[in-house]
């Protein structure tokens, strides 16, 4: 089909896919401002000139032929296109506005997106942020959020998603625990210490690490326990053991030589690292206020 043929086809689309989503030839009509009659020919036109019938009709309902199917998702994908670039032209007048509301790990946003939020705001007056902090992944749809950030090692495949940094775990501990009580060479030696981890499973006590090809576990204990990394920070610089933190947490008190890293040259492997990711559902219209907050936090983050 050539592109002269394929232009006058274009509105035929847009009504196949409005009636599919209303399932009714009037609903469709009323919602396009149009007769029954009107839309119910240009659902022919598209099938007459693709050779398929699209749509298997009774007198009750509607349903989409197999062919019908497959060409109204590509259908659908055309609109969404649609959609995105009146999207950019009204991006380009709009001032970003309205209220954003943004879920992420209590941490990570306590640490890591709290601070970059002051400079965000000044810069956009008319933007307003509710960053909600909740370690469980909050539903965009039931929960009402606009944007969730997901510290994983993939994001899901569905979402949009934009990468913002790297999370890692470090073992920790004061100088003046490991001046009593010695500094660990191998992972191994980690069960003779006082450590502070997460303490929500069983296996959370169990620390897996990784140099090069070799590979140690070893059994963790310690007197204090916390899932809130903050106050495992807090227990580690008041001498209770070795924590492990991400490094966001404990890159403060590093830097102020108020603690020094464990076993540096092994890699920690376990949860809550990977990489921090910003998801959006895909069908999201993405409004200025979207796309500078998007653009913020990768301007600030992957710097």
């Amino acid at each position: 089909m050539g592109i002269n043929r394929l232009d006058p086809l274009l509105p035929d689309m847009a009504a196949f896919v409005r009636v599919v989503d209303c399932a009714s030839f009037s609903a469709a009509a009323r919602q396009l401002g149009v007769t029954p009659s009107a839309v119910s020919r240009m659902v022919s036109r598209l099938e007459a000139s693709l050779g398929l019938r699209l749509l298997e009709r009774s007198t009750r309902q509607l349903r989409l032929s197999e062919a019908g199917n497959d060409v109204y998702q590509r259908c659908v994908a055309m609109m969404d296109a649609a959609r995105d670039v009146v999207s950019l032209a009204e991006s380009a007048h709009e001032a970003p506005r309205g209220l954003l509301r943004v879920s992420m790990p209590k941490a990570f946003g306590r640490r890591v997106i709290h601070p970059l939020m002051p400079e965000f705001l000044r810069r956009y007056p008319e933007v307003q942020v509710q960053l909600m902090l909740n370690d469980r992944m909050l539903n965009p749809v039931g929960d009402e959020m606009d944007l969730v950030i997901q510290v994983t090692d993939q994001p899901p495949p569905t979402w949009v998603a934009w990468r913002l940094m790297q999370v890692r775990q470090l073992l920790c501990a004061a100088p003046a625990y490991l001046a009593a009580r010695g500094v660990p060479k191998h992972p191994s030696e980690l069960a003779g210490h006082d450590c502070l981890y997460l303490g929500e499973t069983p296996s959370d006590a169990n620390w897996t690490f990784r140099k090069g090809q070799e590979h140690a576990s070893v059994t963790v204990h310690g007197r204090y326990v916390c899932n809130h990394s903050e106050v495992r920070l807090e227990g580690m610089l008041q001498g209770f053991g070795i924590a492990c933190l991400p490094h966001f947490i404990a890159a403060e008190a590093l830097g102020k030589g108020e603690a020094a890293q464990v076993l540096p040259d092994w890699e920690y492997i376990g949860a809550y690292q990977g990489s921090a990711w910003l998801l959006s559902l895909p069908n999201r219209r993405m409004t200025p206020k979207y796309r500078v907050f998007i653009d913020y936090l990768l301007e600030k983050l992957r710097a």
